[in-house]
Order: C-alpha cells, then sequence, then structure tokens
C-alpha cells in the first residue's frame, strides 16, 4: 500500500494470515479498489481509517500511513532502537515440528544468543513435550535462559489446569492462549488457579476495543500478545495498552509473518514504549523474497539498519 505526495513516497504493508486474520478470507482488493488512485487529505483518511475498521489487515495499513504521512511517528523515530544506540531484545521462536527438530532449534537459538526461546505446545504427544522441556531446562537454567509456551488454544478446558501444573515444574514464564478463545469463564479461572501466568493471544483477533476492558475485567490474565495486524493498527493496540496499564496487565507484542515493512513499522511502535520484556519480532527471516530489511536479529536482538 502506498501513498504519495509531492515531496514523499510512504509505502505500509497489508498481510492478512487466511486462517487466523479476521479478513484473511476476504477479497481486500475489491475492498480497497474504489479508494486506489484518489487524492487524501487528513479528514477523508480517517474516513477510509473508520472505513476499514471491518477488516483489521486493511486497517494496520492504513493507519501506518497516516502515521507515517503525519510523521506522528516521531516518536518512533526518536527511539533509542530507531536511532541505533539500543537493540530490543526479542524471543528465539521454536517453529512446530518434530520433537527432535523442535530440540535441536531450541538448541540452536541458545547457541544464537537468546536468552528466551518460545516453544509451541500441545499439537504433539504432550508427554513427548514435557520430555523435551524437561532435557532442555536441566541443560539451562532459568536464571540464564527464559522459556515461554504457547498453546494456541490446544489444550482441552477440562485437562488444561492439570496440563500446565505439569509444565511448571520446567520454571515457565508463560504459557499464550492455552485454550480456545471464547470461553471467558475457563479462561479466567485458569489465569486465577493456574500454577503459570497465562497471556492471551488470539482470545484478542476480533474483539471489538469497546468491550476490552469487560474482557479483561472479567478473565484477568497476567499478559497480552499484541499483533497490530491482526488486531487492526496501531492507534487500537496503544487502546489496549491502557486498558492493560489499567488492570496492571504485562503485554508484549508479536509479528504475525509480516515482510520487512511491516516488521520494521511494528518495531518502531514497541520500541516508543522502550519495552523491557523480549519481543516476539524475529519472524522476518522466513520468507525467500521480501522487501530491503531494514532490520537484523543477532545474539538475541533486533537491530534498526
Amino acid at each position: 500500500m502506498v501513498l504519495e505526495n509531492k515531496t514523499a513516497r510512504y509505502t505500509a504493508e497489508v498481510a492478512p494470515l487466511s486462517d487466523l486474520s479476521v479478513d484473511g478470507k476476504i477479497d481486500l482488493m475489491s475492498i480497497i479498489e474504489p479508494f486506489l488512485g484518489k487524492e487524501y487529505n487528513h479528514q477523508s483518511l480517517m474516513e477510509l481509517l473508520e472505513y476499514c475498521n471491518p477488516y483489521p489487515s486493511l486497517r494496520f495499513g492504513v493507519c501506518s500511513l497516516i502515521k507515517k504521512l503525519e510523521k506522528q511517528s516521531e516518536i518512533w523515530t526518536q527511539s533509542p532502537f530507531t536511532k541505533k544506540e539500543t537493540p530490543m531484545e526479542i524471543n528465539g521462536l521454536v517453529w512446530m515440528n518434530d520433537i527432535e527438530s523442535m530440540a535441536i532449534e531450541a538448541e540452536e537459538k541458545v547457541n544464537q544468543g537468546f536468552r528466551c526461546i518460545k516453544f509451541k505446545v500441545g499439537a504433539l504427544d504432550f508427554d513427548s513435550e514435557c520430555r523435551m522441556l524437561e532435557v532442555f531446562r536441566k541443560k539451562h537454567a532459568s536464571s540464564k535462559i527464559e522459556i515461554r509456551l504457547d498453546a494456541n488454544g490446544a489444550f482441552p478446558d477440562d485437562l488444561a489446569k492439570s496440563m500446565i501444573k505439569d509444565l511448571c515444574r520446567f520454571e515457565i514464564h508463560s504459557i499464550e492462549q492455552p485454550i480456545k478463545t471464547g470461553n471467558f469463564d475457563q479462561m479466567g479461572k485458569l489465569c486465577k488457579e493456574a500454577s503459570i501466568d497465562i497471556a492471551l493471544d488470539e482470545e484478542l483477533i476480533g474483539v471489538e476495543l469497546s468491550k476490552g476492558k469487560s474482557l479483561l475485567k472479567q478473565i484477568q490474565p497476567q499478559y497480552l500478545v499484541l499483533k497490530p495486524t491482526l488486531i487492526g493498527g496501531f492507534d487500537f493496540c496503544d487502546r489496549w495498552v491502557r486498558l492493560a496499564q489499567e488492570f496492571s496487565i504485562g503485554w508484549w507484542s508479536t509479528s504475525a509473518l509480516e515482510g520487512n515493512i511491516g516488521l520494521f513499522d511494528i518495531a518502531q511502535w514497541v520500541s516508543s514504549y522502550s519495552p523491557r520484556l523480549p519481543q516476539g519480532l524475529g519472524t522476518g527471516s522466513l520468507f525467500v523474497e521480501n522487501f530491503p530489511a531494514k532490520t537484523k536479529v543477532e545474539n538475541g536482538y533486533l537491530f534498526c539498519l
């Protein structure tokens, strides 16, 4: 998505995920086509932004363009990250695979300098996953390496609490979305009673911000995982951050397979908050073809180029 004026050209990314984005199975070109090639001022751009509310991926792109055009992103460009003074710590994501491959990849991530390793769990034999984590933890003390887990809603509602208890012995920092979305009562009970801190991830996708406060009040999670492309843009994420602060909930941001343009924009936004927790912004290296890189990953940190 490109916006041009007489002096500059601004580019933003629209990157829906077919199985996860609210608009992932919609022909977004047909949605945006009537608005292409027109002249815009601030008012008309804001109207376009509101029009895109039902389409989070499109809204993310329009929101990014507006921030670049209005130079609202100056707070980003003046952050220590964007000024190339301070890199941003990120987690090393171990992609879902067979147990042996995941164990090997986790060790590779440690050797690459990551101090926070994130494992996907719940898709394979649970006992085998536990044995993998046990072996990993015996090699790497919690004082040196942090473990995050992401279940992607895979745990059965009635077994989730006991499964989380089994995982607790591996000194886990947090687990994302242990059960499927929509079961607020059960999720709230887990957040209150589970032996590992819980982060909401998919639970936030498609939620109207007007209902965000009641959602957090009911569930009371320990963390939120904010994905700007799936949530609908940085202004929506800012509002989630304010709600998190109101309820003393921690948060971090995760990229959702954006290319280098979207990844850099997300990194700039995150850096404006001077994050203390490792972020989930290491997915840019997955693509064979991509836009020119504006970041690089080194020793477990994301650097601005």
